[in-house]
């Protein structure tokens, strides 16, 4: 299973930049590129809460879980 963030496209769809969206949350805008970019392992609860806020999205909007990746054998 793979967890895949996706606040890129929700961003785009909304037409929001990512540092319009740091600067509405007061997240780093470097965390913000870290999600946007799937580079991040954790995302603070809190943080999620503020973006879907913000955004006015459903954390699944955000976050795709995928229980179809392939396994490494």
């Amino acid at each position: 299973m793979k967890i895949t963030i996706k606040l890129a496209e929700v961003l785009r769809e909304k037409n929001i930049s990512q540092r319009d969206l740091a600067r509405k949350t007061n997240i780093r805008p470097a965390s913000i590129n870290e999600m946007c970019k799937n580079e991040t392992q954790r995302i603070p609860l809190d943080n999620l809460a503020k973006i879907c806020d913000v955004l006015d999205c459903e954390i699944t909007d955000i976050l795709i879980l995928d229980k179809e990746v392939p396994k490494n054998d």
